[in-house]
């Protein structure tokens, strides 16, 4: 695993997380209890924050980037994920706020100061644009991404099954 300095701001690791041998984390990174991080996945904390919530994974070949903050905009765009996200292979999550219990598809991407609020899933492929807030309970899907239908209980179950069952992944590999 690649965990590394970015000037004076070293990832910070929380109890039992799991980085790949093939994974990169940089900077001022803080990934919470249990999370994952799956290979060739990069996640780049150098010119702003990133956090990662408990029980989250971050899988295969997906990258986590921030933006810088200037005189226009003093916060810049960190990346913020809640608890219990499932971030599929290949996605993109740039400055962008995740919220809790989400599954985000395989090769989305999440633009800056875009949300997704809590228990979103976010199909495979789609591009949410800058500063799109995508809203609780719903399928969004395309590009852009446009709400599709109201989830069933059954596919909001699932978020927390799919993050449970990567945590026990992440076990076997340790």
């Amino acid at each position: 695993m690649s965990i590394e300095r970015y000037k004076e701001q070293t990832p910070a690791l929380g109890k039992d997380v799991f980085v790949h041998p093939a994974a990169t984390v940089i900077g001022e990174v803080e990934l919470g209890d249990g999370v994952s991080v799956w290979p060739g996945a990069v996640i780049r904390g150098d010119v702003n924050f990133i956090r990662i919530g408990r029980g989250s994974n971050i899988q295969d070949c997906s990258v986590l980037h921030v933006s810088h903050k200037s005189a226009s905009d003093p916060h810049g765009a960190p990346v913020v994920i809640g608890r219990n996200v499932t971030v599929g292979h290949s996605v993109i999550l740039h400055g962008c706020t995740i919220g809790n219990d989400c599954l985000i598809g395989m090769g989305a991407i999440v633009m800056d100061k875009a949300v997704l609020q809590d228990k979103v899933l976010l199909g495979a492929g789609s591009l949410v644009p800058e500063g799109k807030v995508l809203e609780s309970g719903w399928l969004y899907l395309g590009r852009p991404a446009k709400a599709l239908r109201r989830l069933s209980d059954e596919e909001l179950a699932y978020f927390e099954y799919s993050a449970r069952h990567y945590m026990q992944l992440a076990a076997e590999y340790r």
